[in-house]
């Protein structure tokens, strides 16, 4: 798959909503359906992996297709384009590979499975996983939201209740 998929924009969006395999134009309603899968894969997930697990790059990768597979035909696949966010540029989409190596080998390996004997230790655990990736930033679209699924799924292994992100809006 070449990155330009992932660069376009469906038909009739205004340059608003991805390119996606159900053809939705509007974004309200591909912000619906992307909620309504993010619900369903956390659940997924929840059932698969298990409070002894150890996370890796493609567990990532494997988080981002169940959850949205069914609406992109680049996920789960590391990006191809360069992403910003105003005018802070995220890791440069040739590095990804590497630096997801890199998080598998430090943070993940380091704090995952997440069971610390203090609550401040588990909190720092998830605060670095969760920096580190939103700094690589390795899919084109539901970076943040792929990475509040990964802090909850950590909490779980801390024997935490599922965290809360309702505040977030977006």
């Amino acid at each position: 798959m070449s990155g330009l998929v992932e660069a376009q924009f469906e038909p009739g969006s205004r340059g608003r909503v991805l390119r996606n395999l159900l053809g939705i134009k509007r974004k309200r309603e591909m912000d619906q359906v992307e909620a309504r899968e993010q619900f369903r894969a956390l659940n997924e997930l929840i059932a698969l992996y298990h409070e002894r697990h150890r996370f890796s790059a493609a567990d990532v990768r494997r988080i981002h297709t169940i959850w949205l597979g069914r609406v992109y035909t680049w996920a789960g696949r590391y990006r191809q384009v360069n992403v910003s966010k105003g005018r802070f540029p995220f890791a440069a989409a040739g590095q990804i590979p590497r630096l997801m190596a890199e998080l598998e080998k430090g943070p993940l390996r380091q704090f995952t499975p997440c069971r610390f004997p203090s609550l401040v230790q588990t909190a720092r655990a998830l605060a670095v996983v969760h920096t580190e990736l939103m700094l690589i930033h390795p899919f084109r679209d539901g970076n943040g939201r792929l990475g509040r699924m990964l802090a909850i799924l950590m909490a779980l292994q801390a024997r935490l209740p599922p965290l809360n992100f309702g505040a977030i809006r977006g």
